[in-house]
């Protein structure tokens, strides 16, 4: 038997037998990302928050204090008040139909046996186009005369509809737009939730009698994507309600304001307006309703999520 030395190893080298980095330095590695949240996010959210109590006009060499005047503007104002009923229209439209598509697709797409990874390339590819140059390709298609739905509408008899300058359709088109941008990207989180669903699961789920593939995706499925549909579902009201760009390029927020939406709102009065403290205060109300909502689910909803 070869004994070894305690504390060294069978060349002789000393061996460190625990730790001894003192505590002060681990602290010292997170200081970069801490900086980075601090430039980047805290001081830029406090900034805007402290702008949104001034009358500050963009390029303005003069600043003052107008207490809530801002605030009380944004909720006595028209306009506001339907860019935010809009915003609200367009998540009850986009988040439910978004998180119920890309879960089927999911669902799906998983149960193939043969080109899973081709299904889920063509889903996701309209998530890594721009969106404004694909918004121009959307005006094309939807254009009431000479678009492609235009022509199959012809093609049945039916009379096209105007999509983008119809003030009840207007709305719904952004949304599918929208939609069809999105719904790969959560496609793509559900399938990853999917193969983390023990298959001995659906062993024991048979063997107790769930022989439906209702039955498996109710007590089995279902129940282990919690912590996932929980992610999607929060991941969902933030995207719908950041929805700028389509706005921006299709419509401009019309007709007759029939498309106006927060952010569009926030980006008229900051930069073509040049209303920054107007501006700052939408963009505080913004984080404002998003925090509390994203708290709001967390807190109401995670106590039915089951981590494994």
């Amino acid at each position: 038997m070869t004994l070894v030395a305690p504390g060294r190893d069978r060349v002789g080298t000393r061996v460190k037998s625990r730790d001894r980095t003192p505590w002060i330095i681990y602290p010292l590695y997170l200081l970069p990302a801490f900086f980075l949240l601090l430039v980047f996010f805290v001081v830029p959210a406090l900034t805007t928050i402290g702008i949104s109590f001034t009358d500050w006009q963009l390029g303005s060499s003069s600043i003052d204090l107008i207490g809530l005047d801002n605030y009380k503007e944004l909720f006595t104002d028209e306009v506001y008040r339907k860019s935010l009923i809009n915003t609200l229209k367009l998540d009850l439209f986009v988040v439910p139909v978004s998180f119920f598509l890309a879960l089927a697709l999911a669902l799906a797409i998983n149960g193939l046996n043969r080109f899973q990874g081709f299904w889920q390339t063509v889903y996701f590819l309209p998530v890594t186009t721009t969106l404004v140059a694909m918004a121009q390709v959307w005006s094309w298609i939807l254009h009431p005369q000479f678009g492609m739905v235009a022509q199959l509408f012809k093609l049945f008899g039916l009379t096209p509809i105007n999509w983008l300058n119809d003030q009840s359709v207007v709305l719904y088109t952004i949304g599918f737009i929208s939609i069809w941008q999105l719904v790969g990207y959560y496609t793509v989180l559900f399938i990853a939730g999917l193969l983390n669903v023990p298959k001995d699961l659906y062993e024991a789920a048979l063997i107790d009698g769930a022989r439906s593939p209702w039955d498996k995706f109710c007590h089995v499925t279902w129940p282990m994507l919690g912590p996932t549909s929980l992610f999607i579902f929060i991941i969902t009201i933030i995207k719908s309600s950041q929805i700028f760009d389509t706005v921006k390029v299709l419509t401009q927020g019309g007709p007759n304001n029939a498309s106006e939406i927060l952010l569009y709102t926030l980006y008229s009065e900051g930069f073509e307006f040049f209303r920054t403290g107007l501006a700052s205060a939408i963009a505080t109300l913004f984080f404002a309703i998003m925090l509390l909502l994203t708290m709001y689910q967390m807190r109401v909803f995670e106590k039915y999520v089951h981590y494994r």
